[in-house]
């Protein structure tokens, strides 16, 4: 039997919650072997962001061409990129080696409010990286950053799904965890053709570090393993429900999700 493979393009985060780390726990737990490219590191904690550190260009490069020339990641997401520079190069990696189910988590600022993406590195972003995506995953904040638009209802977020899609993306998921007005966190997903709705009970907690990694890094898995973009959209969900609901109360603010408790709970297919 082959075993399913999935790439992660991000930062590392010291405190285990978010970025490399979230992302390759996750690829864990839903059966899917992990690897990395490192594009910065951070210091970092459930209080915030202390430092963050980029990895130099060629280093970046280096890792890239290390996992295309040799292994074969059926898919492949991108977190925190940071500069324009790494942009362009991970675009290009793209292109060369066919990586075709290219999950965008559009990672620009930090719970904290610190700054993990430069601001040259929107059109970047935009104009390289959005063009070659098979999903990008935005909450209502970046969502607002990619299309220059406010978002506050339903509506607004399937528009901006929609645009995204114009932009380039082949299918667009706005995050609801933002809007708190409803007793349900709805996703809405446009996959260039209709719009999909998933939702799940809002969890009334702080401890919510690195949801958005998670939920990239599960649908990622999920399309490696050869699942369409809604199932993986609904499982990614459902993973992130539950890393939520049963916390670990872990650190002072901030607090990380619980990565292993969609399989405690028998869930993994």
């Amino acid at each position: 039997m082959r075993i399913h493979q999935a790439l992660t393009i991000a930062g590392s985060d010291s405190g285990g919650g978010a970025g490399i780390q979230a992302d390759l726990k996750t690829f864990q737990e839903l059966g899917v072997y992990g690897m990395s490219v490192v594009t910065a590191v951070t210091a970092q904690n459930t209080a915030g962001v202390q430092g963050v550190y980029p990895v130099e260009q060629q280093g970046v490069v280096a890792q890239l061409h290390s996992i295309g020339d040799d292994l074969q990641p059926d898919a492949v997401k991108t977190g925190m990129l940071f500069s324009a520079d790494i942009i362009r190069e991970v675009a290009a990696a793209v292109r060369q080696y066919e990586w075709s189910k290219l999950v965008i988590d559009p990672v620009m600022v930090a719970k904290g409010g610190s700054v993990l993406l430069q601001q040259q590195a929107m059109q970047a972003l935009i104009q390289e990286l959005l063009p070659l995506a098979a999903v990008i995953t935005p909450n209502v904040p970046e969502a607002e950053l990619l299309t220059g638009n406010t978002i506050r209802t339903l509506s607004e977020r399937e528009q901006a799904a929609r645009q995204l899609v114009q932009m380039g993306a082949r299918a667009a998921v706005i995050k609801g965890g933002h809007d708190t007005s409803t007793a349900q966190a709805v996703d809405v997903l446009f996959d260039g053709t209709q719009f999909h709705y998933v939702e799940r009970p809002r969890v009334d907690t702080p401890h919510t570090h690195g949801t958005g990694c998670t939920y990239s890094a599960a649908m990622t898995a999920e399309l490696a393993k050869g699942n369409g973009l809604l199932e993986a959209v609904q499982t990614a969900k459902a993973f992130v429900h539950a890393a939520i609901e049963d916390g670990l109360g872990i650190g002072s603010v901030h607090g990380p999700t619980n990565h292993f408790a969609y399989r405690k709970r028998g869930a993994v297919r």
